[in-house]
């Protein structure tokens, strides 16, 4: 299981420094993947920079550890835009960046940025064909029901097609389930324990029908090391393990901690994690 964290930018806010130390601390650990969450209009509380912006600043200063923007709702943005972002940011850090998508859940935020709230799903669907074309083939002729590309592409292409995997919150509605077995390299897994094996089963025979292996979408879930359930961590750590999980994603976030505080944590969670083989 490879095992990534979150980078706390909510708490560490515009400390550029400590978001830099952070970064390279958890690169030179050999966590094996950085996370970033997306919100662009937060109107009532918050304090989130825009990811992909956030991780280009990253990628300068790291070397290996995978770059993971989740999840970005990109149904509320420009998809051409995006994917060209994305494939910029893949090439700058040397193929690093692996995409976190979802439709959100926020009318004002889909309203400021001119985009309809109501059709988020499909054109989600449409948007993830779409930039793997983008990212594959050097001239595009797309005609969906929200994007047209005429002819042309974007350059530079990704180091390598980006990874795409989808975020999936309590118990997905079916169409979600059946986007990530059709469409995703792997989902984000946003509900409790108890509820991952039928979701798992439901994702797997969407696969199946969509004539994919069900082997090859991998599955990420999250584990608070602060807060609440901080004296458990271990124990839903070894619990996901056990489940067969690819991916785990450590959060520092929630415990009021100050930059030194979120590193110590992070250090020390490698130090104490329990046996994962």
């Amino acid at each position: 299981m490879r095992v990534g964290i979150s980078l706390p930018i909510r708490e560490l806010r515009d400390d550029l420094g400590a978001v830099k130390a952070f970064a390279q601390m958890a690169d030179d650990l050999g966590y094996t993947h950085l996370r970033v969450p997306d919100q662009v209009l937060r109107p009532r509380s918050g304090h989130l920079h825009e990811p992909l912006m956030v991780l280009a600043y990253v990628a300068a200063v790291t070397e290996r550890i995978e770059l993971v923007p989740s999840v970005v709702v990109s149904p509320a943005r420009q998809t051409v835009l995006l994917a060209k972002q994305l494939a910029s940011l893949d090439v700058m850090s040397g193929g690093r960046v692996r995409l976190g998508v979802g439709v959100g859940g926020s009318a004002a935020e889909y309203d400021a940025l001119g985009a309809d709230f109501h059709t988020r799903g499909a054109r989600c669907e449409e948007q993830i064909d779409l930039m793997r074309r983008l990212w594959t083939e050097s001239d595009v002729v797309y005609e969906g029901r929200w994007d047209r590309v005429a002819g042309g592409g974007i350059d530079p292409l990704p180091a390598r097609p980006i990874p795409i995997w989808i975020g999936a919150a309590g118990e997905p509605v079916a169409r979600i389930r059946r986007r990530i077995g059709r469409q995703a390299d792997g989902w984000f897994v946003l509900c409790a324990p108890e509820q991952f094996e039928p979701i798992e089963a439901d994702i797997a025979d969407a696969a199946v029908a969509a004539g994919r292996d069900p082997a090859a979408i991998g599955t990420e879930a999250g584990v608070a090391l602060v807060g609440a359930r901080q004296a458990e961590w271990r124990d839903r750590v070894a619990g996901w393990h056990a489940k067969g999980l690819s991916h785990l994603c450590l959060r520092t976030l929630g415990g009021g901690l100050d930059a030194d505080g979120h590193m110590a944590v992070a250090r020390r969670a490698l130090e104490e994690m329990p046996p994962l083989n």
